[in-house]
């Protein structure tokens, strides 16, 4: 986190945009914390928003391509090989196998929004042989919405921040409680679904 926030200070608007391909060409990068991050870059450095979630989104159609020729260029073979190298891979690369066959080319779009298979589709969608066009069409759509509405997060935040923490000094006790209340019910969910699965192995 303080290196991607040292990169932002140090480089600005190239940072990010470096950082946003490394992530959508399945670097450990999270889109999560890029992207508001970019937003509050932007923000600070007036850029407008329009423009940086373009850039955004050009960053990640060309992390994504190296994903696609990847994964055209060795096919379902070489898949298999990185994923017994590096098990990390295995969950989501079938997952967006998975999401491949139900949907088929719009899984591609559809994916950009399941952080499983996100960045990882493009991997299988070289691998089935979707016609590039086709690919980065879908691609540049999905990538747009999911970079529009995380960068809107930061860049929104930057600019109302006076009324966010003045909003937030008068009603924290309340915004406690009730986030009290959400984690134990969360909690005794999770504990009930536990004991309820536990039933079911020993009537089995």
């Amino acid at each position: 986190m303080s290196f991607i926030e040292n990169a932002i200070n140090q480089y600005g608007l190239s940072a990010i945009l470096i950082l946003i391909f490394l992530e959508y060409a399945c670097f450990p990068v999270s889109s999560e914390i890029i992207l508001p991050l970019a937003g509050l870059a932007g923000a600070r450095f007036h850029v407008p928003f329009i423009t940086l979630v373009l850039a955004s989104t050009a960053a990640g159609l060309g992390g994504t391509g190296m994903t696609y020729l990847f994964g055209r260029v060795g096919g379902s073979p070489l898949l298999e090989k990185t994923m017994k190298r590096f098990p990390s891979f295995e969950k989501p690369i079938l997952a967006s196998y998975r999401a491949f066959g139900n949907h088929g080319k719009s899984a591609v779009f559809i994916s950009r929004i399941i952080p499983l298979c996100r960045t990882y589709i493009g991997f299988v969608a070289g691998a089935m042989k979707q016609p590039l066009i086709s690919y980065f069409f879908c691609s540049a759509f999905g990538i747009l919405l999911w970079n529009s509405l995380l960068t809107s997060l930061g860049y929104y935040f930057y600019q109302y921040r006076e009324s966010f923490f003045f909003y937030f000094n008068r009603y924290k006790k309340w915004i406690f409680v009730c986030g009290s209340l959400i984690l134990l019910f969360l909690l005794f969910r999770h504990i009930s679904s536990r004991r309820k699965k536990g039933e079911k192995a020993q009537e089995q």
